[in-house]
């Protein structure tokens, strides 16, 4: 890690720009602050999420590990031209995402966000995560961003609904099945 914050405000921001991690300055409304700024949001969301009552060693254990991913891949973002999420990471990914599903009854109806108070912090994760990936892509048309950031993010908000899904059964509450009969049709 470079430099120690023992001072947190450096007032360098004030004027509307923020540091990269390689030195260099940049806009807080840029695309790549943007990026990396709704990746830490998501970090946020997944704390919530673990800070929720019913959550099992397992989720949790697989969970603090992409919570320490993320915060990679917000170093990657905020380093042009770092490299530090793998394709093995990807691979944990579906790997844990394919052993949570394992068990999971097939879908035949959308699910709403609910199903207790970890599992509606789970699919909030979840939406973030995706507004994480859309802010990678647009980054990624207009500066170098390596393949595997998005394809991270694509996996693991995969793996989000799958954990959500499981949180709700876990708890008792259930699944929040989508009642597409309740409007009449006109």
């Amino acid at each position: 890690m470079g430099n120690r914050l023992s001072k947190i405000y450096t007032r360098t921001g004030d004027d509307g720009s923020t540091g990269l991690g390689d030195g260099s300055r940049t806009g807080k409304d840029s695309l790549r602050v943007n990026a990396y700024g709704t990746v830490d949001e998501l970090n946020s969301a997944l704390g919530m999420t673990l800070a929720a009552d019913g959550v099992d060693d397992d989720i949790r254990e697989a969970l603090v590990q992409i919570q320490h991913e993320l915060f990679d891949l917000g170093g990657e973002l905020c380093i042009p031209g770092m490299e530090m999420v793998q394709g093995r990471d990807i691979d944990r990914l579906e790997a844990v995402l394919d052993g949570f599903n394992a068990d999971l009854p097939p879908l035949k109806d959308f699910i709403l966000p609910g199903g207790g108070a970890a599992a509606a912090a789970c699919h909030l994760a979840r939406t973030i995560c995706r507004r994480a990936e859309r802010d990678v892509v647009a980054l990624g048309r207009v500066e170098a961003v390596r393949p595997e950031a998005q394809r991270y993010l694509n996996r693991l908000s995969d793996l989000l609904f799958v954990v959500a899904r499981v949180l709700a059964r876990r708890s008792g509450h259930g699944e929040v099945l989508w009642q597409h009969e309740r409007r009449p049709r006109s």
